[in-house]
């Protein structure tokens, strides 16, 4: 009997796309043919539109074998087995990235811990808090989850202040619009965002963390319990967040983990200082904890070498809508909008041309091509009025009507609002109805100076950025795209 390794993902979208199936036929082929099938459901490798893909050991090496369906299943173990992508770490996607935080991703099984992982916390106990601080900062590192905020500030915050308890708490309410990051780190590879995590813990003190996952997420949730279960050195919880997007800002997130709904809190005082339970707490993005466990093992000037400006490190950039090459592409940062559109992402799916690309979630700015030369940098983006957010970018063909994207903006936001702040509760139902206004022609010229008044309003006075950032997708749209608005 030939004994045969392979691996098969099984995070969310390889089994959205038949990977149950496809395992199922795999196991009955290889029986039929007398063969012992070894077969680790991994995470994904990022390349979505080859999912479901077999990566299979063979005398050539291991040897990537996709899309596949069931049908195809009894021809893979024969010498020229057909959907043969060689040796799938040659291919030119994922040559040309830079990864570190998915650097094992689709390679190790989720459910065990790693072999010789851990280096980071290895050096991290070695060298104490006060070092582990100093490279978090001389790495340049920032916050993942929107705001760009540098992490080692944070933790020297929560580090320095006094309390007998002190929590970890990591953001994994994943809510923007085409991202899956934090899905695919935490289906792939959970050990490394608990690694994070526990370094974190030594720097600032702290002995108890919380991750907290939206309930749409169920198998990242289970995934995360079982590699919780097999990590002793942290006391970490799970909780299980109903979806509120508004739980993605970190008081509102505070106060579910609770047992209140989620509202915006007040800042100061800050969550460093006067956090969960009335604890100093250090919150931050699954991402950013996952960059971290690399700092530590390669040091602070590794890191810091890579990207441009004060964005360092790598972005995991999530590639979706109507686009030919849609996935997850880490890289550092500094490549152009349009490199990232055309050339990783192969333009669109569809063949149509490109009109708009939204960056940042759903309430990032509309990038037209003309502006596709701005590199992916929180600076970059912010100088044109966007933001990278979340490091999702979402591909609109020429049919979009971008008064209907921005108008879907404002009824996000009355729909998500936690109602704390007057601006954000009252502004976008207004805004609703200006938009209403504006697409029936009725006295439009007023209605968009009134809509650019509100948009100020909501910019300035909102509470938090759910209000404050829906002005981002609604001017962008105005303004870059005048025409869809004259009715």
């Amino acid at each position: 009997m030939r004994k045969i390794r392979a691996s098969l993902p099984k995070d969310a979208a390889a089994l959205a796309l038949g990977a149950e199936r496809v395992a199922d036929a795999l196991r009955k082929s290889a029986a039929k043919q007398d063969i012992e099938l070894d077969l680790v459901r991994t995470g994904s490798r990022g390349m979505i539109w080859l999912e479901p893909m077999l990566e299979m050991e063979t005398g050539e090496g291991w040897r990537a074998f996709g899309p596949l369906a069931p049908e195809d299943c009894d021809a893979i173990f024969s010498e020229n087995p057909a959907k043969a992508l060689g040796d799938i770490g040659d291919h030119p996607w994922l040559k040309r990235q830079t990864r570190l935080i998915f650097a094992r991703c689709g390679t190790i099984d989720p459910a065990s811990p790693p072999e010789g992982g851990f280096a980071g916390l290895v050096r991290a106990r070695e060298i104490g808090s006060a070092a582990i601080l100093d490279e978090v900062t001389k790495s340049g590192l920032r916050g993942r989850g929107g705001a760009g905020f540098p992490a080692g500030i944070k933790w020297k915050g929560a580090a320095d202040a006094v309390a007998s308890q002190k929590y970890i708490v990591c953001n994994a309410d994943e809510g923007d619009s085409g991202t899956f990051a934090d899905r695919m780190l935490m289906e792939g590879d959970p050990f490394l965002l608990i690694e994070g995590m526990a370094i974190a813990a030594l720097a600032t003190g702290a002995s108890k963390g919380y991750i907290y996952i939206r309930s749409e997420y169920p198998h990242a949730i289970a995934a995360m319990q079982r590699a919780v279960a097999a990590f002793p050195d942290l006391d970490i919880e799970i909780r299980a967040g109903a979806g509120s997007y508004v739980c993605g800002e970190e008081t509102a997130l505070l106060e579910s983990l609770e047992g209140r709904r989620g509202q915006v809190r007040a800042k100061p005082p800050l969550p460093v200082h006067h956090g969960l339970f009335g604890a100093p707490t250090v919150i931050n993005n699954v991402l950013t904890f996952a960059s971290v466990p690399a700092i530590l093992e390669h040091g602070a000037a590794f890191y810091a070498d890579l990207g441009m400006g004060r964005s360092r490190g790598t972005m995991p950039i999530q590639l979706a809508g109507d686009v030919k090459y849609g996935g997850l592409f880490e890289t550092a940062f500094g490549l152009t909008l349009g490199e990232i559109v055309n050339d990783i992402g192969g333009g669109t799916w569809s063949g149509r041309p490109v009109r708009a690309v939204q960056v940042g979630g759903p309430l990032g700015a509309y990038f037209p091509p003309a502006l596709f030369d701005t590199p992916f940098d929180y600076e970059a983006f912010a100088a044109r009025d966007g933001l990278l957010g979340h490091g999702g970018v979402v591909v609109f063909n020429d049919t979009v009507d971008m008064a209907a994207q921005a108008r879907f903006a404002m009824e996000f936001c009355a729909i998500e609002s936690c109602g704390k702040c007057t601006p954000c509760r009252i502004g976008a139902v207004r805004g609703q109805e200006v938009m209403d206004k504006i697409v029936r022609g009725q006295n439009v010229n007023a209605n968009l100076t009134l809509l650019r008044d509100l948009c100020d309003t909501m910019k300035s006075g909102s509470l938090c950025a759910l209000g404050g950032f829906v002005p981002y997708p609604v001017l962008s749209a105005l303004n870059h795209f005048p025409q869809d608005f004259a009715r």
